[in-house]
């Protein structure tokens, strides 16, 4: 029998990726806002917003696996648009935990984000203290929350939580950071560094994080997972390589404070489900 799996968040940059690699070998049911114009054959949309008001009874009666990529696109505009971040990526993941539990449910898997840790000179494992939610501020203090809520249900079915550093990828919303920094180098705009090579951070490829799906919907325990790519990076090595993609120099200002560094430690990802594939130099060739 094929398994069914929900994803939400299916229009993301993950989540297009996701069902198409998930659509040949499983019932794929997509939660959308409205359904995409390049729909992916074999898949049922389900157009639900979960911003607002939704109810079980709008999804499948039962299900084997939900991955929860669904985050607020308005996650910048605080205190502007808190009641939709709320809704997003804390009641949504309620109300879907309770769905997934009374659907029979085995693996229900988390996108949360490496923010969570704060930042540190230091590489952050998943045993890491997490940030005291009075300095996350409130969209990663909602990612926190929602890994509170799945962390409960460990008990009833597998929950894997997933935390996402800098994730990057062609079509990517240019508010985040890579394509900020690909717009910038391309426009001869100023990049701001802390120190003289700013923040490090070891972002992941989509299609690597798309490889780690497919890898935990087959696990059979609780797990929580730092998703981020091998090479650890300067913001300076960043502009550079996507400059040497571009042909084009960039252009740094260098503050003189410390650098807040954002590394993950990328072992258990490693050993259960297996290294990333694809460095940055290759990655922002399909980027630019």
């Amino acid at each position: 029998m094929t398994n069914k799996v929900l994803i939400t968040g299916a229009n993301g940059l993950l989540g297009k990726r996701v069902i198409n690699s998930l659509s040949s070998s499983y019932e794929v049911y997509a939660v959308v806002r409205s359904k995409p114009d390049d729909i992916i054959d074999g898949v049922t949309y389900l157009n639900i917003d979960l911003s607002s008001e939704w109810e079980n009874s709008q999804l499948p009666k039962d299900m084997d696996i939900v991955i929860h990529l669904a985050q607020s696109s308005k996650f910048r505009d605080f205190p502007n648009q808190a009641l939709d971040i709320f809704n997003v990526n804390i009641n949504s993941t309620a109300r879907l935990l309770d769905y997934a539990h009374k659907a029979g449910v085995k693996n229900f898997i988390y996108a949360s984000s490496g923010g969570v840790y704060g930042t540190g000179s230091k590489a952050f494992d998943e045993n890491s203290p997490i940030t005291p939610s009075s300095d996350l501020g409130y969209y990663l203090g909602s990612k926190l929350c929602g890994e509170v809520l799945v962390q409960n249900y460990a008990t009833l079915m597998n929950v894997i939580t997933l935390r996402f550093f800098f994730m990057y990828g062609p079509e990517q919303d240019k508010s985040m950071l890579i394509p900020r920094l690909v717009e910038n180098v391309k426009n001869g705009n100023t990049i701001t560094l802390q120190s003289e090579t700013g923040i490090k951070v070891n972002p992941v490829h989509v299609a690597d994080a798309t490889r780690a799906i497919e890898k935990v919907i087959h696990l059979d325990k609780s797990f929580a997972f730092n998703i981020a790519g091998a090479e650890i990076l300067s913001l300076s090595d960043i502009a550079n390589i996507i400059g040497k993609s571009l042909g084009k120099e960039p252009i740094f200002e260098i503050q003189n404070i410390e650098p807040n560094h954002l590394i993950a430690d990328i072992g258990e990802m490693k050993n259960i489900l297996g290294a990333p594939q694809i460095s940055f130099e290759e990655g922002i060739e399909g980027f630019v």
